[in-house]
């Protein structure tokens, strides 16, 4: 396949990430660390804080991190915070907190008491979509944006927050564009390909990762020898997706992965922030309802005593359904880290909403280490001769 500056800039950040974050802290920026896509990053863009998300690696062993965590906790929470307490990043100048699971709590905590940061707010997210959900995050973001403000050293008008806004709905409809470019038979890019740039966008500015995008595009639409046409077309499911060791299992077991729902790819934009009179209620629809993910759980009908089963796996996975038809998905693989409660308490009516629709599916766990890997291949390898069809 021929790689243009557009892939081939992608992949140097997504190969080494903290380059172009140290060239910004050399020239005065400040470097806010964050975790997960409940992060308001629209918020820190708009008082000029540079965020940065912070990766595993599955090529480092854990050792740190077990002074302060049960091996039974979160391999990803615990790896991140692992190379945390080994310097890893040591460029950052503060950390956002973001209660989106208890590991993540958990860990928030722990790195207050033993790295030091003066800025560290920490935002706890309600469960739910109910009206009074709505009332207290709103209550809660009020608050971080006045700590932000103080160590922003500057004010945050309405005006310049729906113009972030803005931004960031810019960067999500050019993703959306992105994906788009891996509907075709053979997709024009592949997943692996896909996820170096979705990893670099989370590295580098907004103005930076805007215009790399567009060059991705760009170039990806004329190009000649993209992938080679598979019988089997994959959408990878799971929480956080951040190294290509997973695409690259499926795509050289003879599938295109075509589609996937994590929280590094499609999962944080798919859905705009709408534009409200006071940007802060566009934030918080964005973030209890538009953001899908099991850590909030949103119902059918709010406050409903008797449920309807279908109602509501339709309500909570119909953007999968989409997803299935309009990528003309043939299988589906779920992709978990071993631990991770919210998304194994979900992957049940998953399943059973995939099933439902006819679509072969299959359950992967690991432990987020490279050594994971060889007993995964075999599995998908089994799974994608399964599906794939007949000649």
């Amino acid at each position: 396949m021929s790689i243009g500056e557009g892939l081939a800039r992608a992949s140097e950040i997504y190969h080494d990430p903290a380059r172009r974050v140290k060239e910004l802290k050399a020239q005065g920026k400040r470097i806010i660390g964050y975790t997960c896509i409940y992060a308001p990053l629209e918020i820190l863009t708009a008082l000029d804080l540079f965020h940065y998300r912070l990766r595993g690696d599955i090529r480092e062993s854990i050792t740190e991190a077990d002074k302060a965590f049960p091996i039974s906790s979160c391999p990803l929470v615990r790896n991140w915070f692992d190379l945390a307490c080994k310097g890893r990043y040591d460029f950052l100048d503060g950390m956002v907190g973001v209660h989106s699971c208890d590991p993540q709590e958990k860990a928030c905590h722990i790195w207050k008491t033993l790295i030091s940061h003066s800025f560290f707010p920490y935002i706890d997210m309600p469960q739910t979509s109910h009206e009074w959900s709505w009332e207290q995050y709103k209550a809660n973001l009020k608050d971080f944006i006045k700590i932000s403000e103080s160590f922003a050293g500057k004010r945050l008008s309405p005006e310049r927050l729906r113009e972030s806004i803005q931004l960031y709905n810019r960067r999500r409809a050019l993703v959306r564009e992105l994906y788009e470019l891996r509907k075709p038979d053979p997709p024009l890019i592949s997943g692996t390909e896909n996820l170096q740039v979705m990893v670099a966008l989370e590295s580098i500015p907004m103005e930076e990762g805007s215009e790399l995008l567009e060059q991705v595009i760009g170039e990806v639409r004329g190009r000649k020898d993209g992938p080679q046409k598979k019988p089997v077309r994959i959408l990878l499911y799971g929480a956080s997706i951040d190294d290509v060791a997973y695409s690259e299992l499926i795509e050289g077991a003879g599938a295109n992965l075509v589609m996937d729902d994590n929280c590094v790819g499609s999962r944080s934009y798919f859905q705009d922030v709408e534009l409200t009179d006071d940007p802060l209620d566009g934030l918080v629809h964005y973030h209890l309802v538009g953001l899908r993910t099991p850590r909030t759980f949103v119902e059918a009908v709010v406050g409903e005593a008797r449920k309807d089963r279908a109602a509501d796996l339709e309500s909570r996975f119909d953007y999968l359904g989409n997803h299935v038809k309009e990528w003309k998905v043939n299988g589906v693989i779920f992709q978990l880290v071993r631990y991770c409660d919210p998304f194994g308490y979900e992957l049940v009516d998953a399943r059973d909403y995939i099933y439902s629709l006819g679509t072969p599916n299959m359950y992967l766990e690991h432990d987020y280490t490279g050594g994971a890997l060889a007993p995964l291949r075999t599995r998908v390898e089994a799974f994608v001769e399964t599906i794939a069809p007949v000649a």
